[in-house]
Order: structure tokens, then sequence, then C-alpha cells
């Protein structure tokens, strides 16, 4: 089986990772902060390992798009860069071309910038996992719940059943209240 990784920053590591950890053809999920070779400063990202003959890197980085405020240039943006952090120079020239084509279904400009991949510093073993470990705190039900509800509606494809259990559309946790 031929592994590819690729690097992702948008909003807290801790939805990212879930999101990722929520897809078919994700083998492996590393949650830290990753620097640019354009810029010293490390940012909060995700380093995606994935079997590029399950899932291709249009799917992995539309769904990076719809699961993260892609658009919007708010005043976290100095931690939460949005970003497709690339290792190699077929990487970086396929997702500036994916971006391109999959602004066509965005009504704002995207701000996510595709960056050549520096370096990678993993986050405590504590916050490994935080969703998987903490699904009933009120950040989880807050912010990564409607992350994974949204992915299971947009991209039923690649949703796949997380070890917690299959993903649960709204309807499903409200019939459970």
């Amino acid at each position: 089986m031929k592994i590819d990784k690729i690097g992702f920053g948008g909003g807290c590591h801790w939805c990212t990772e879930a999101v990722f950890q929520s897809i078919n053809g994700v083998v492996q999920v590393d949650q830290g902060w990753i620097s640019a070779v354009e810029a010293e400063d490390f940012h909060e990202a995700i380093l995606l390992h994935f079997d590029p003959n399950k899932i291709s890197l249009k799917e992995l980085i539309e769904v990076h798009l719809y699961t993260h405020n892609s658009t919007s240039n708010h005043s976290m943006r100095t931690k939460y860069r949005s970003a497709v952090y690339t290792l190699n120079n077929l990487q970086q020239k396929d997702s500036t071309n994916i971006l391109r084509l999959l602004q066509k279904g965005f009504e704002d400009q995207l701000i996510t910038r595709v960056y050549g991949f520096k370096e990678f510093r993993m986050s405590p073993d504590s916050f490994q996992d935080y969703y998987l470990k903490n699904p009933n705190k009120p950040f989880c039900k807050t912010y990564i719940d409607p992350k994974l509800q949204m992915l299971l509606r947009r991209f039923p494809k690649n949703a796949i059943e997380s070890p917690l259990g299959p993903i649960k559309t709204e309807e499903e946790q409200e019939i459970k209240k």
C-alpha cells in the first residue's frame, strides 16, 4: 500500500484531527504545528497520512475547505492559518490547481494558500486524539460534532465509522436526547 502525506491547517487542530480521523483512506493523523518553507512561524495543523488509491488529493482538499472557515480572514488567522502544506513539487502544483478548480464552488474568495512543508512539531500526548478521548466535552459538542455532521451530509462516501461509532446526523442526536 502506497501512503502519501500532506498537511492541513485551518482551525483548531482538535477539529481538523477529528474530521480527518473520520475519512476513508486516511491511515494516520498527526496533530501539532507546522511551519512552511515560506514562513518560519508555526501554526496549528495536522500531518495526514493517506492511501491515494482510496481517497484523492482533490477529495481531501475539498473536505478541508468545507470543514473550516476557508473564506474568512478572521482575527485568529495568525494562529489558525488556512493552508495546504505540500511535501513535494508535484503536490504543490496539483494542490494549487485543485484550489483554483474548487474556488468555483464558493461565493467568497478562498483564503486557503498552498505552502511548502518545512517542519512538524507534535502536540503533547494529552491533546492527541482529543475528540476520541473527550467526545462529550462542551468544546467537542459545540465545534467538532457539527463538522462531523456536515462531513456525513456533504461527503457520505468518504465518511467512515469512527472508533466512537457511526457519525450521527443532527436528527439522530435529537432523537437520542
